[in-house]
């Protein structure tokens, strides 16, 4: 078995996703969803809740059981451009509006490859941020968009993966419907 050399974090891509299009989602793995450019994304994070039961008699220990999964709030953070697309789409709900959107999160290798994706289901931005402004500083104004989500898929899988990936999450949408 041969050693293999761990990727860095810097080479990755976001893409957003209609989740109520169907035929959008599918068509987004074969001709891609525009890339849309981060600097920094946390969040990718699944944490299973442990129920625990004090059983009768059992003085030794407590029994314990695998709970519920919570996943927090992705953030992503970019340098602010001349695009609204992150405050539209967060506008939208606060307008009573909006559409949720599935997301992908790429890894890629140093030739640009997928190596990692990590899909996020029925995206719902929940916060935006702005940049602070000071007249006397010089640093690069960032935004920022948090999004709850329903749920974490993790791949570790080429294009042919992702389709499929795809449209078993639209399959699955459609059953919670």
């Amino acid at each position: 078995m041969s050693a293999q050399r761990p990727l860095t974090a810097a080479n990755f891509v976001v893409r957003l996703i209609e989740t109520a299009a169907p035929v959008s989602a599918v068509l987004s793995s074969i001709v891609p969803a525009p890339e849309t450019g981060f600097s920094e994304c946390s969040g990718l994070e699944a944490t299973m809740m442990v129920d625990e039961y004090s059983e009768g008699g059992r003085n030794t220990g407590v029994l314990k059981f695998p709970g519920r999964v919570k996943h927090p709030n992705i953030k992503l953070r970019r340098g602010v451009t001349s695009s609204l697309d992150l405050w539209r789409w967060h506008e939208d709900f606060l307008r009573g509006r909006g559409r949720r959107r599935d997301g992908i999160i790429q890894l890629r290798n140093d030739t640009g490859d997928v190596v990692r994706s990590w899909r996020f289901q029925r995206g719902l931005p929940t916060r935006w941020a702005g940049p602070p402004v000071n007249a006397l500083g010089s640093q690069i104004a960032i935004e920022e968009l948090e999004i709850a989500h329903e749920g974490l898929i993790v791949r570790s899988l080429g294009a042919a993966g992702e389709i499929a990936a795809t449209i078993s999450s639209v399959a699955e949408s459609f059953g919670r419907l």
